[in-house]
């Protein structure tokens, strides 16, 4: 059976449905950064909006730093004596090829540190490393380290007076700790030669480092489904002619050649992977040690500060599941596999739900064929569901609303716990809250048009800002005909329509319900009990 609904029905004024646990608002900061991806959404569009595709900008300058990296190995001289020159001829090459690309090269891992950054503070800010998240945050704790080592171990390879600087450093910085006994710094004292075998750990330094980063990077995407490693079009071309822009009006140059005999001085520092040193100068090593290891602590603990408790997760009901996997083609967080039917038929597939992945979002019984509120059954049980948001539950308070409501115009919002409210607190309209736009049943659009409602608006999160990462895209798809479920064309058009908002849009909210109200309603139409699967 069921679990019971922790929802009653509404009363005949205006109904109060939704998750029983709806989210609190936004705190100022996250409020504020919101805002400003507002401010991002109007310049570049939702869907180009750098600030909703942090992720995938960073996907996209990694392997942006592999190919170029790739064609610099090619010409470096990989030996301490020639390198230095190999690099510098560069510059020598026609039509400025050679100083774009290493321009590209080194303006690409700038522009990779401070895209790694902001998407750190972005999820942080939005709260988005606990539950499911867990896993995803922490796995991608350890990348940070593994960029920094690499960026900072590319400066070496170049072996002019700044990776000189940077090398010798970073030989002081580790000489501090005492498993290594305080050795390293004296490979590059006073007059000596840098030898080849030394040179070549600075070339695996460098190129082990990114290896060992997309592999961490594996992790770090695997719970995620359809995860974006590579940002839209306009937007990769539009990163891609800044750096080289910024590779042909600046370029990279060399500080001289690097010479032990001497202490580099005037150096022209890249002070987003190379603050460290300075750091350790104005300081002490030991300081330095204290400082990063507290940084990386407080990075990790996110994870485990107390949160609001967590939501059930689905239920699978093997009776009623077809195994058509749809749920497990819309899961966001790769949630749900399909494993063997129950009942022992052969080739019937069953859902079956991770508990430590589930969002708890509805996604899925979204997309369950059998959540259509036409079928005849007493009481609607799905193939797939939220125990604390049945479809069933849905069904049953959208009847009882609309028959309650005396009108003369009833318009039924169904609407997205993570966005607006506010504008929604009309006596003309019928709120129904879902955890997510995506956990609504396409078919329930015309099954509310059926039952008398004079308009229906799905209300969900502006594109890219969905809190379970797919649910305003798939609900966008469903309802246009281009994912199953999807909202049959036989539906009055002008008789529903989408408004996809966050916090600020209360205008455009209330601007999309004041469009409804000026529609004439359709005539009514009798309810079919037809199966709408």
């Amino acid at each position: 059976m069921r679990n019971a609904s922790p929802m009653s029905l509404p009363g005949p004024a205006l109904p109060t449905p939704g998750p029983a646990t709806a989210p609190p608002p936004l705190p100022r900061l996250a409020s504020a950064y919101r805002a400003l991806e507002h401010g991002f959404d109007a310049a570049f569009g939702a869907g180009a909006n750098p600030l909703k595709h942090l992720g995938a900008l960073g996907f996209m300058l990694l392997w942006l730093l592999v190919a170029s990296g790739s064609v610099l190995y090619i010409v470096l001289d990989t030996s301490a004596a020639g390198a230095y020159q190999s690099i510098a001829a560069l510059a020598d090459v026609p039509w400025m090829l050679g100083t774009a690309l290493r321009g590209v090269h080194r303006y690409g891992a700038d522009a990779f540190v401070v895209v790694m950054g902001m998407h750190i503070v972005r999820e942080w800010l939005l709260g988005r490393y606990r539950h499911w998240r867990k896993a995803i945050w922490w796995t991608g704790v350890p990348l940070v380290g593994l960029a920094f080592v690499s960026a900072v171990g590319g400066f070496w390879l170049n072996w002019d007076r700044l990776g000189q600087y940077s090398v010798v450093s970073t030989a002081e910085w580790l000489d501090t700790l005492p498993i290594l006994g305080g050795s390293l710094a004296r490979n590059f004292l006073g007059d000596v030669n840098l030898s080849d075998r030394l040179f070549t750990l600075f070339i695996f330094i460098h190129i082990g480092m990114p290896l060992l980063m997309v592999f961490g990077l594996w992790f770090h995407i695997q719970r995620i489904a359809l995860a974006r490693v590579f940002p839209p079009r306009a937007l990769a071309w539009g990163t891609f002619g800044t750096l080289l822009l910024l590779a042909l009006l600046l370029p990279v140059h060399s500080q001289g050649p690097a010479d032990l005999r001497s202490q580099p001085t005037a150096l022209a520092l890249d002070w987003w992977l190379l603050f460290i040193h300075p750091l350790v100068d104005a300081t002490s090593p030991s300081t330095v040690w204290v400082l990063l290891g507290l940084a990386f602590v407080l990075l990790a603990l996110p994870p485990l500060w107390p949160g609001r408790a967590r939501e059930a997760v689905a239920l699978v009901y093997p009776e009623h599941c077809s195994g058509c996997s749809r749920c497990f083609d819309d899961c966001p967080y790769s949630a749900i596999t399909m494993v063997a039917h129950s009942n022992g038929k052969a080739g019937m597939r069953l859902a079956q739900v991770n508990p430590d992945l589930c969002a708890s979002c509805g996604i899925c019984a979204g997309a369950c064929p059998s959540s259509t509120p036409f079928r005849k059954t007493e009481q609607l049980v799905t193939g797939i569901d939220m125990p604390q948001w049945p479809v069933d539950d849905l069904r049953a308070r959208l009847v009882h609303s609309l028959d309650a409501m005396p009108g003369p115009r009833r318009l039924v919002v169904f609407g997205c716990a993570q966005g607006l409210h506010s504008p929604l607190q009309a006596p003309d309209v019928l709120h129904f809250q879902l955890v997510c736009a995506g956990a609504l049943p396409p078919s329930f659009v015309e099954y509310a048009l059926r039952h008398g409602a004079d308009g229906v608006l799905i209300n969900g999160c502006r594109e890219g800002g969905c809190e379970f990462r797919l649910g305003q895209r798939w609900t966008a798809q469903r309802l246009t005909g281009q994912r199953e479920p999807h909202l049959r064309r036989s539906v009055a058009p002008d008789g529903w329509q989408v408004a996809w908002t966050d916090s600020g849009d209360e205008q455009a909210l209330a601007a999309a319900l004041d469009a409804m109200r000026q529609r004439r309603p359709d005539a009514a139409q009798p309810v079919s009990e037809e199966s709408h699967s």
